[in-house]
């Protein structure tokens, strides 16, 4: 850590006194030292405080920027022309400059989810104090996240507070950083995107850790209930009250309300993003069924409210649209916000009485209301819900247009081809407008699935037509047929599940975990996520979901009709499904990877957070899909699992992000690591070979998540797995073996059982095995660390056990 960062400094009366924000960093280690646990070299780290691993990490992985423009608009110096390697009014040039932009994406989706955290951790305390134990299941690393980074190993809630604190001072660190006139090299802004990512998963954990263990939601449960989900599901025959966001604190309340005066068969309370995997949590480990139902992504919230079927739409935070009250007053639907980071402009309404706002509100005195009293909103919600829904009837609400408007409506297009072109998937719209015309809807049908909703096309039309209202109503029978499973997020994976199946990972008999996570802006429909995760769990990878992804996964059946959930066991096991939670559950994800380090191969874990990195980066074959990544948040994450070595691939729209994190694999000195049993230099192939990139179609994703779950500490059957795997997909998606496949084989053993021979005589023939080919050492303890030699004993006794 430097100096500035850290508030160490030295005067004669106070020489190396090192203080921190809040608290005194040696507390943690005397605290840390009288629990009997080892504290590592970078507790509560600083900016610079992991800097070298950033370092070693972008050497092999640089950056690629692929501006959108050649200005910089960033202050009123400019505009400034960054073009052929000029210089800003600052003395930025273009590659710091795009570093900098994907610092502020990076600490904006890090600052939600912290924010998020605080949130609903103040929310807690009150309700619960803090003495309040952290309950996750059967676990004694209940905070990997935490306790890697932080070195604090937390046990109530008030502990939590420390850990928060932490987080939100580095990240007003983080964004001084972008003032103008401030840092000038790229590669620290890319250090300090890793350090925003790395920030962001703590303040992720923080958020889940508190909610399961005072809101009786799953602990390490994979037998976690399943739960409905799809537009499909809703009665709408019956008053819909409907929530949308992230933060499930003041939904509680109103679930309680409906419990306490047997409401449930009343009305129907469904949710929008992640707000609704959270509903279906609450109080499901005490064997209380889920009382509501999820209707999807984001990418259904435009769709839900121009349905109509809402009576009232409740909004808290992140990933809410930001034209919820604009939209529903058309349709006389009350909006209520419940959180200060959405207001809308909206009247305060939290000290009146629930009767005072539900008059108000039924009699359109007023839009919506914001109620920051969450006892207030339980009572106000499920109320306003049920009187609602009878004024609304008796309006004769039309929300969607009818079969012949249309026919009207398909004539009224001139083929201009705006709206496909602002389309960000350019679906054929025109075509539909075309049949349309002669009554025939099918095509508007086809639509439907691959919309995200963003209501672009409407903007774009020059005759006002609603396309999206078209596309829905056209899809009636298919939305009431929309209906699916969704296993609730069974949270952590618990120790007992890390001592099973960890020595199959790092040795590879289990081929790898790939994460599907992120957000719902698909290039070609929801499907894809069904074809990638039914591919891979065929082939024994463990495969983890999370937020949007989990949710879209569970609108897809087999030929017996069954979605993945119910097919797949969710046990952390060889060719199990595993849904973790929530956007904010994505913590256990990476969590799982610094408890594979620690819990089976004994890995100090606080305040030790490189070490682990290392560890992860070339043991644990694990990669994360983002592949409808649009949020500031999913930049984020993928950024938290970068700086712990786990390479991410984002779907093509991903690409708009403008930054990648590629290595060379043509660049053999890049490609090499040190050998724990004796710090020698040993080679390897190029996997992962990137951090972050983009793929353009599933049929180039899926051989690269097989190839890049390869990792150096494969034993031979391992290595043999992975590599018949990635060369069977690449066969069966690419329709040609692929280029690189001997690079991977160590020995005669690494290849692939059934094509041994064939395989040996191309080597023969092409790589000139018996000529210059020297089969390869077998690692079982590679390190990117040049002073792995000097690791402790007991680390050096374990890498020759194989570990």
């Amino acid at each position: 850590m430097s100096d500035l960062e850290t508030g160490h400094f030295s005067i004669d009366d106070l020489e190396n006194v090192q203080i921190t924000i809040g608290k005194i960093v040696g507390a943690i280690e005397k605290k840390a030292k009288e629990e009997g646990v080892e504290v590592g070299p970078t507790p509560k780290p600083g900016i610079s405080g992991l800097r070298d691993w950033d370092y070693t990490l972008l050497s092999r992985y640089q950056p690629v920027y692929t501006p959108v423009c050649d200005q910089c608009c960033y202050c009123t110096f400019g505009k400034c022309d960054l073009s052929d390697n000029k210089e800003g009014a600052c003395g930025i040039n273009m590659e710091a400059h795009q570093a900098r932009e994907t610092l502020l994406r990076v600490i904006t989706g890090a600052a939600a989810h912290a924010g998020h955290g605080r949130h609903i951790l103040h929310h807690l305390i009150h309700l619960y104090g803090e003495d309040k134990p952290i309950e996750v299941g059967p676990s004694n690393l209940i905070a990997p996240n935490t306790q890697a980074v932080t070195g604090i190993k937390p046990e109530t809630l008030g502990d939590l507070e420390e850990v928060m604190d932490y987080v939100e001072e580095q990240l007003t660190q983080l964004l001084a950083t972008i003032h103008a006139g401030q840092e000038g090299a790229a590669i620290d802004f890319e250090s300090k995107i890793l350090h925003g990512g790395m920030l962001d998963h703590v303040g992720m954990e923080v958020s889940d850790l508190a909610q399961i263990s005072c809101l009786g939601m799953p602990k390490s449960d994979p037998e976690a209930p399943l739960v409905e989900i799809g537009m499909g599901c809703i009665d709408s025959s019956k008053p819909v009250l409907v929530v949308i966001g992230h933060n499930v604190a003041g939904v509680t309340n109103i679930m309680d309300y409906i419990h306490d005066h047997g409401l449930e068969d009343k009305m129907e309370l469904a949710g929008l993003c992640c707000t609704a995997i959270d509903m279906t949590r609450y109080q499901t480990d005490q064997g209380q069924k889920p009382q509501a139902k999820v209707i999807g992504t984001l990418a259904k919230e435009l769709k839900m409210i121009r349905s109509g079927v809402p009576d009232v739409i409740v909004v808290d935070e992140q990933c809410v649209r930001a034209d919820v009250l604009d939209e529903a007053k058309k349709l006389s639907i009350p909006v209520i916000t419940t959180n200060e980071k959405i207001m809308y402009g909206l009247r305060n309404r939290s000290k009146d009485s629930a009767a005072d706002i539900i008059e108000d509100l039924s009699t359109f005195k007023e839009p919506g209301a914001l109620i920051l009293d969450f006892d207030v909103l339980g009572e106000v919600a499920p109320e306003l819900a049920i009187k609602m829904s009878k004024i609304r009837e008796e309006m004769g609400i039309k929300a969607l247009p009818s079969e012949e408007e249309l026919q009207e409506l398909s004539a009224k297009c001139v083929q201009c081809g705006a709206c496909e072109m602002d389309c960000p998937d350019n679906l054929p719209i025109m075509a539909a407008m075309r049949a349309g015309v002669d009554k025939d809807f099918s095509k508007f049908e086809y639509l439907h699935d691959k919309c995200i909703a963003c209501g672009r096309c409407d903007q774009a039309c020059p005759k006002d037509i609603p396309v999206l209202n078209m596309i829905e109503k056209a899809s009636q029978k298919l939305i009431r047929e929309e209906k699916g499973l969704m296993r609730a997020g069974r949270g952590q994976i618990s120790d007992p599940e890390i001592r099973e199946e960890g020595v199959n990972l790092v040795l590879g008999t289990t081929p790898g975990i790939v994460a599907m996570v992120g957000c719902s802006n698909y290039p070609d429909g929801t499907k894809d996520l069904y074809t990638v995760a039914d591919e891979m769990l065929k082939r024994n990878y463990i495969v983890v979901m999370s937020g949007c992804s989990a949710m879209d996964l569970g609108m897809y059946k087999n030929e017996d009709g069954e979605t993945l959930y119910e097919k797949y066991p969710a046990k952390f096991l060889a060719g199990n499904l595993i849904n973790v939670g929530s956007c904010v559950s994505n913590s256990h994800i990476t969590g799982t990877a610094i408890k594979v380090a620690a819990i089976f191969a004994q890995r100090n874990v606080s305040g030790n957070y490189e070490e682990i990195a290392d560890y992860i980066t070339n043991r644990i074959g694990a990669v994360g899909v983002a592949w409808g990544a649009y949020s500031q948040k999913a930049a984020s994450i993928a950024s938290g699992c970068n700086r712990l070595g786990i390479p991410v691939v984002v779907g093509p729209h991903g690409s708009k992000y403008r930054r990648a994190l590629i290595g060379k694999p043509y660049k053999e000195d890049d490609w090499k690591v040190y050998d724990a049993r004796d710090g020698s230099e040993m080679p390897i192939p190029a996997s992962p070979e990137f951090l972050l990139t983009t793929a353009e179609t599933i049929e180039e994703l899926l051989p690269m998540l097989a190839k890049n779950c390869i990792r150096p500490s494969d034993n031979n059957m391992g290595r043999m797995i992975k590599l018949t795997h990635y060369m069977e997909l690449s066969q069966k998606y690419l329709g040609h073996r692929p280029d690189d496949w001997y690079k991977f084989v160590r020995t005669e053993t690494d290849l692939p059982l059934a094509k041994r021979e064939e395989l040996l005589k191309i080597l023969e023939a092409e790589h000139g095995w018996e000529i210059d080919w020297k089969r390869k050492k077998i690692l079982s303890g590679p390190s990117m660390k040049s002073d792995v030699s000097a690791q402790p004993t007991n680390v050096k006794r374990l890498c020759k056990e194989g570990c």
